[in-house]
Parts: structure tokens; sequence; C-alpha cells
């Protein structure tokens, strides 16, 4: 079982992919965002080859934890690439992660232009991280949503 974790942006999407034994998130790769065809195409590849069965998103949720436009486009986007796909998918409270990635970035002392190029696909494994932590302990504390097609 591979899992592809998204991290969701405006210019572009961070993935990571999980071990084949669903324990660990490793970082993958950052998406260009140009037009959802070729983005969806490009994933339906990436999905093929690295045999994924699951696909988890990071939900951007506001800092009081609702539900705001960005979370909705976030929740849109996904759900479409998940019907093309034709697989399962969750969606896993960001709060922070990008915030995370960047501080690790930092302390790693990477240089902006670098930090820009990786910090996606980190904060993709953050969320992807954080989905098959709560898988083990059966989804709790509600920050994992079960989107059901």
């Amino acid at each position: 079982m591979r899992v592809l974790g998204l991290d969701i942006g405006e210019k572009r999407v961070g993935l990571a992919v999980s071990d084949p034994m669903g324990w660990s998130a490793q970082s993958y790769s950052v998406m260009q965002r140009s037009c959802e065809a070729k983005e969806f195409s490009y994933l339906k590849k990436v999905c093929e080859e690295m045999e994924v069965t699951q696909l988890v998103s990071g939900l951007p949720k506001n800092m009081d934890g609702s539900i705001g436009e960005k979370a909705l486009e976030v929740q849109a986007y996904a759900t479409r690439m998940a019907e093309l796909l034709g697989l399962p998918l969750d969606f896993v409270d960001e709060r922070l992660t990008t915030v995370s990635a960047e501080r690790v970035l930092l302390k790693a002392d990477l240089s902006r232009k670098k930090r820009r190029q990786v910090v996606d696909k980190i904060a993709a494994a953050y969320i992807l991280q954080i989905w098959l932590d709560k898988k083990q302990n059966d989804f709790g504390n509600g920050m994992v949503q079960k989107y059901e097609q």
C-alpha cells in the first residue's frame, strides 16, 4: 500500500509518498500548476508508477479551525483528482505544516531560492506523516477527515 500526500497550493503542488508498508512519508517532487488536464495526467502517471492506493490532501483550515475559501478550493481540486484517478481521498488539517517545513529548511541554512524549490514537498511529507500516524491511531483527534465518493 502506497499513499500519495499532496500539499496543494495556487502555484505548486508538493508531493510525498509513503513507503510500501505505509509507515513513513518521503518527499517526492513539486509539480508546477498550469492546467488541470496536464496536472492530473502527471499525477496519474505518478500514481501508476508508485502503485498508489490512497490519496491524502492537506486542508488549509483557518487558524480557528473553520473552512474558508482556500480550503473549499483545495477540496474541490482534490475531489476532482480523486474521482478521475479512481482513488480514495482523505483530508488532513494542514495548519502550520508549511511553517514547520520552512523552520526545518532555515535550520538547514538553505537559501531562500532553494527553500522555495523544496518547501512544498517537505510540507506534503508532513501532511502524509500526520495521516499515517493517525491511521495507526484509528483516525483519532479529528485531524483526518474521510472523503466518501
